[in-house]
C-alpha cells in the first residue's frame, strides 16, 4: 500500500468554489435543460423532443400511412435506443396520446390495438398494440429529405436526428400542447387546420393584419372532444392578443321526448381532457349527496360515441333550469386555461401571441423553402453535368467505346480526351493508335466520367440521347425558376401560399374529420329558482321519533293515527307539510340546520336517521323540527335562562353543518326554539317559577348567547357544590290583551285571562304558575 504522502493532492485554489454560485450554475443547466428539451414545444412545428424524435424513428423504420404497422415496443425501443435516452413507459406513453383522437385533435399516430379511451382507461402495454404515422406526421415530414432543416447528434454521437421538422402546417396551434418546467408553463388548446391556414394566407397578405382581423379567420380553440365555448369575443380576443387568458367550455346536450310530458337530457359531447368515468361518478355524488336535488338519475349509454343521460325528479323542472345547475355543480362546464409559451426559435422561450406563433411558423416554412430550393438547385447542377457527359458521349460513341475497350485507365482516358479532334483507331489492338494526351485541363470532369462508365448498354440508342436533351432543356428551365424564387421575396411568399392550400386540401374542413367540432353560443346564465318551483307540490306528512328518525308519509294522514316505530322508540314529531317546504332543524347545540321535505326518504319503512342528512354531532339532540315560514320571528332560549330574537331567514343553513345560532358552553344546552306570535313572553323553570315580561324587552340578534331572560337561584348539591336550581323549561309567547291559553292534557285547555299577577321585568325570578297549570311545567 503507497505511502499516503505519495498520493497527489489538489490544489485548495482547485476545489474551491462558493456554494450559491455552484448550486446556481447546476441549477440553471438542469432548468435550461428541462425547457429547451423537454417541457416546451418549438414554435415552428409545435413539436417536443420527444414527439419529434418518435415520428422521425417511425420514419425511419418506413412506417408510412399507407404501410404496415409495426409493434409500439418496437417503435419506443428504438426511439429509446438511438434518440431518447429516457424511460420506455414514458416514450410509448407519449406515442400512444399521439394515437387518441380525443386528445390530439389530428392524431400523429396512426394506432391499431388498445390505446386508451375517453373514460381514462389506460393502452394496453406496448407489446399488445402496434402503430405507423398518418398523413398529418408525414405533412410535418415533408422535406427531410431536402436539406430542409438541420441536424445534429444523437446523444451518443453515432446517428444524427433534425432540430426540428418541416412541418407544413401549424401543428403548435391545431394539435396544441401541454407542459410544466421550471419557472415557467405551457398550456395551448387545439385549433382548426382549415381556420389556421386561412389565417397563414391572410398574414402573407397582410404581415401588418391586426388581432381583430385574424379573429375573424381563427374564432376560438377546436377541441377533439367538442362541446361548446361560451367565453366572450372579447375576452378571446385579449387571449390571442396576450398570450394569456381562459376559455369557458361547456357540453353539448339535448333534450329528449320520452312522450306523455316526460323527457330527458341527453349530453353528446363533454368538455376537453374531462374523463367520462370521473365525470359521471362526480355527478352521481351530486345526486346522493342532494347538491342538485332536481337531478334523479345518470345512466352512461355510451358505446363510440358520447350518451350520457340525465334523469330530471320532475317533468315539471325546466332543462334549462336544470343544466344550468349541472354547468355549475360539475365539469359539465370546464375553464381551458390558455398559457403560450414556447420556444420562439428553438432556444427563446417567450409568452406570445396569435400573430406572432403564426408569424413564427411562416418564417421557419419560408427558411425551408429556401433550403429546399437550393437542396434542388445542387441536385439539377449535378445531373447537368451528368447530362452534358451523357449527350458528348452520345456524340462520340465509337471514341468512348474504343477507350473503354482498349485504354488501361479509361476514367483518365475519357476525363483527358481532347472530343475536339478526330482520331482514327484501328480495330485490332495491335494498331491501336495510343490514348489520348494526359496534359493540361481535363476535358470531362470525374463526376462524367464515372457516369459515362456507369451507364447500361441499353441506354445506347438514338432515342435515349433526345431524351437526355429533352431532361436538360426541362432542367435548366427549372433551375432558372429556382434562381428567380430565391432571388425574389414575392414568388417565395407566393409559392409558400400556394403549399399551404395544397395542405388545406388534405386537411381542410371538407376533408374527414377536418370540420369544426366545437361551436361557439352566448352563455345563458340561469338565475337561482326556489327549490319549490322546481318539486311538484304533494301533501306529506312528517314522522320524526324520539330517537332521530325521520320519514314523509305521502298525504295528510290523521295526526292521531297510530304509527310504527323501531323497538325502543316513539314519536316525537309530527305534522302537516308539502313537498316543497323547507324543515328547519334546531339542535341542542344551538345550530339550525335545513332540510329540504322533497328528499325525505318515504314512508314506506321506518325512515331514516336524520344524522346522515344533517352534521348534527352524537351529544346533540334534536330540540325542534318545525316548516320555515319566511319573514317569521323566531325565540331561542337555553337551558340557563339565556336567549333572544332571531328572524327565521337568518337561521337557514346552506350547509350540512348546519348555522350556528345560539352560542351554548360547558353543560348549557338549547332547550327551546317557538314562534313569536304575541307582545308578551311566558316564561317557567324547573323549579315552578313562573314570569311574564313584555317581549319588547328581548333583542333582535343573528347570533349570540343572548339576554337573560330568568333569574335562577343558587342552591347546594348533594357534594355541597353551588348549583342553579332549576333552569329553563319551556316559554311561550302571547298578546296581553288575549291572556294565556294552555294544554293540561287529555284534550283540555286552561285559559287565563289577566296575567298582571305574574307580570314582571326580564330577568327576574318569577312566582309560583296560575291554578290549573301541568306539573310538566310545559305549556303544550
Amino acid at each position: 500500500m503507497s505511502d499516503e504522502s505519495d498520493t497527489p493532492q489538489m490544489e485548495p485554489s482547485e476545489l474551491a468554489e462558493p456554494l450559491r454560485r455552484a448550486i446556481g450554475e447546476r441549477y440553471l443547466t438542469y432548468a435550461l435543460s428541462t425547457i429547451m428539451h423537454r417541457a416546451l414545444p418549438d414554435a415552428r412545428d409545435g413539436l417536443k423532443p420527444v414527439h419529434r424524435r418518435i415520428l422521425y424513428a417511425m420514419r425511419e423504420l418506413r412506417l408510412a400511412s399507407n404501410g404496415g404497422f409495426r409493434k409500439s415496443a418496437k417503435i419506443s425501443g428504438d426511439v429509446m435506443g438511438n434518440y431518447h435516452p429516457h424511460g420506455d413507459a414514458a416514450i410509448y406513453d407519449a406515442m400512444a396520446r399521439l394515437a387518441q383522437d380525443f386528445n390530439v385533435r389530428y392524431p400523429l399516430v396512426d394506432g391499431q390495438g388498445n390505446f386508451g379511451n375517453i373514460d381514462g382507461d389506460n393502452p394496453a402495454a406496448a407489446r399488445y398494440t402496434e402503430a405507423r404515422m398518418t398523413a398529418a406526421a408525414e405533412a410535418l415530414l415533408e422535406g427531410l429529405n431536402e436539406n430542409a432543416v438541420d441536424y445534429r447528434p444523437n446523444y451518443d454521437g453515432t446517428l444524427e436526428e433534425p432540430e426540428v421538422l418541416p412541418a407544413t402546417f401549424p401543428n403548435l396551434l391545431a394539435n396544441g400542447s401541454s407542459g410544466i418546467a421550471v419557472g415557467m408553463a405551457t398550456n395551448i388548446p387545439p385549433h382548426n387546420i382549415d381556420e389556421l391556414l386561412n389565417a397563414c394566407i391572410h398574414l402573407i397578405k397582410a404581415p401588418n393584419a391586426r388581432d381583430e382581423t385574424l379573429l375573424d379567420h381563427v374564432p376560438g380553440p377546436d377541441f377533439p372532444t367538442g362541446g361548446i365555448i361560451v367565453e366572450p369575443r372579447e375576452n378571446i380576443l385579449e387571449a390571442y392578443r396576450t398570450g394569456r387568458g381562459s376559455f369557458r367550455l361547456r357540453s353539448k346536450w339535448e333534450v329528449e321526448d320520452l312522450g306523455r310530458g316526460l323527457w330527458q337530457i341527453v349530453v353528446t359531447e363533454i368538455p376537453y381532457q374531462v374523463q367520462k368515468s370521473k365525470l359521471i361518478e362526480k355527478i352521481a355524488e351530486l345526486i346522493q349527496t342532494k347538491k342538485v336535488p332536481i337531478l334523479a338519475d345518470i345512466r352512461d349509454e355510451s358505446a363510440d360515441d358520447i350518451r350520457v343521460v340525465l334523469e330530471p325528479r320532475s317533468k315539471n323542472v325546466d332543462p334549462e333550469v336544470l343544466m344550468g345547475m349541472m354547468f355549475r355543480n360539475s365539469d359539465l362546464e370546464t375553464r381551458f386555461s390558455l398559457n403560450m409559451n414556447v420556444l420562439i426559435d428553438g432556444r427563446t422561450p417567450k409568452v406570445c401571441s396569435l400573430k406572432e406563433i403564426l408569424r413564427a411558423f411562416l418564417d421557419h416554412r419560408r427558411e425551408v423553402l429556401q433550403r429546399r430550393a437550393r437542396h434542388r438547385l445542387e441536385k439539377i447542377d449535378h445531373r447537368l453535368e451528368v447530362l452534358e457527359g451523357f449527350i458528348l458521349a452520345f456524340l462520340n460513341l465509337d471514341r468512348v467505346i474504343d477507350i473503354i475497350r482498349y485504354d488501361d485507365d479509361p476514367k483518365s482516358g475519357l476525363m483527358f480526351e481532347d472530343w475536339g479532334r478526330e482520331h482514327t483507331r484501328a480495330t485490332d489492338e495491335t494498331d491501336y493508335v495510343g490514348p489520348a494526351p494526359r496534359e493540361g485541363e481535363p476535358s470531362l470532369t470525374e463526376v462524367q466520367a464515372d457516369a459515362i462508365l456507369n451507364m447500361r448498354l441499353r441506354s445506347l440508342r438514338r432515342l435515349e440521347e433526345m431524351e437526355l436533351k429533352r431532361e436538360r432543356d426541362e432542367l435548366m428551365e427549372e433551375r432558372a425558376g429556382l434562381e428567380d424564387l430565391l432571388e425574389s421575396d414575392e414568388l417565395q411568399w407566393k409559392k409558400i401560399t400556394e403549399q399551404l392550400r395544397e395542405t388545406r386540401k388534405l386537411f381542410g374542413k371538407d376533408s374527414e374529420g377536418g370540420a369544426r367540432r366545437t361551436e361557439f353560443a352566448e352563455a345563458t346564465e340561469i338565475a337561482e329558482v326556489p327549490l319549490e318551483a322546481m318539486i311538484d307540490r304533494e301533501p306529506i306528512t312528517v314522522v320524526c321519533s324520539k330517537m332521530g328518525w325521520v320519514r314523509a308519509m305521502t298525504g295528510h294522514i290523521d295526526l292521531t293515527r297510530e304509527l310504527k316505530f323501531k323497538d325502543g322508540d316513539e314519536g316525537r314529531f309530527l305534522f302537516h307539510a308539502e313537498t316543497t317546504d323547507r324543515l328547519l332543524v334546531f339542535g341542542s347545540n344551538g345550530r339550525f340546520y335545513t332540510v329540504s321535505a322533497s328528499n325525505l326518504p318515504g314512508g314506506r319503512g321506518m325512515g331514516e336517521p336524520l344524522r346522515l342528512m344533517i352534521d348534527l354531532p352524537n351529544e346533540a339532540e334534536i330540540v325542534d323540527i318545525f316548516i320555515h315560514v319566511p319573514g317569521r320571528k323566531l325565540l331561542v332560549a337555553s337551558s340557563a335562562g339565556d336567549g333572544f330574537v332571531v328572524g327565521e331567514d337568518e337561521v337557514v343553513a346552506q350547509t350540512r353543518a348546519g348555522k350556528q345560532v345560539l352560542n351554548v358552553k360547558d353543560d348549557v344546552r338549547a332547550v327551546v326554539c317557538k314562534p313569536v306570535t304575541g307582545d308578551h313572553v311566558a316564561i317557567v323553570s324547573q323549579n315552578g317559577k313562573f314570569l311574564v315580561f313584555p317581549a319588547a324587552e328581548l333583542p333582535e340578534m343573528g347570533r349570540g348567547k343572548g339576554v337573560r331572560l330568568q333569574k335562577y337561584n343558587m342552591a347546594r348539591g348533594k357534594q355541597g357544590s353551588l348549583e342553579l336550581d332549576g333552569g329553563l323549561s319551556d316559554l311561550t309567547t302571547f298578546n296581553w290583551d288575549d291572556g294565556l291559553t294552555w294544554s293540561m292534557g287529555g284534550g283540555k285547555t286552561r285559559h287565563e285571562p289577566d296575567m298582571s299577577e305574574w307580570l314582571g321585568k326580564r330577568a327576574g325570578v318569577g312566582k309560583r304558575p296560575p291554578y290549573g297549570f301541568p306539573k310538566s311545567y310545559k305549556f303544550e
